[in-house]
């Protein structure tokens, strides 16, 4: 994932510490039920699409744009799928993030899905019973989204 330039001016005085930070993700389904998924640069593998906002961006807005920038696929938001705070991420270069993941279920409205900048290898239209190798992260995002349930909130609800 590039690094907005808003968090670089953060780091340059923050250093490694551990930032909290907002993150969208977007489960994007065509008309035939496919879900769009990119391989990722930084890991070189198949993950949903997603990023950072913007300060002031709303998430649904982040959403849409993040999807448009990375795959060119116009999309639209349906509804909110879950909220859920993530473990931490240290990166090579030692900076430390921890990421409030707001995940969204839309639907494909036009474009062609291409490479649609720096940030992914591939991009592509899978079946859903013909995914490639992801993480925990994607798959349970992906199964989300096919099920008629409320939005999911970790944690909320126990007694």
């Amino acid at each position: 994932m590039a690094t907005p330039d808003f968090i670089r001016e953060i780091r340059a005085t923050a250093g490694h510490q551990l930032l909290w930070m907002p993150g969208v993700s977007a489960i994007v389904f065509d008309d035939e039920r496919r879900v769009l998924l990119g391989r990722r640069v930084d890991s070189g593998r198949w993950s949903i699409i997603g990023g950072i906002p913007e300060p002031g961006e709303q998430p649904a807005v982040c959403a849409v744009r993040e999807v448009f920038e990375e795959t060119a696929v116009h999309c639209v938001p349906e509804r909110l799928l879950l909220v859920q705070a993530l473990e931490p991420v240290t990166y090579p270069n030692g900076d430390r993030c921890q990421f409030m993941d707001i995940c969204f279920l839309c639907r494909a409205t036009g474009g062609e899905a291409r490479v649609n900048d720096d940030e992914s290898l591939e991009v592509g239209w899978f079946e859903l019973d013909a995914l490639p190798p992801m993480e925990a992260f994607a798959l349970d995002r992906i199964k989300q989204a096919t099920e008629d349930a409320p939005t999911w909130f970790e944690g909320a609800g126990k007694a």
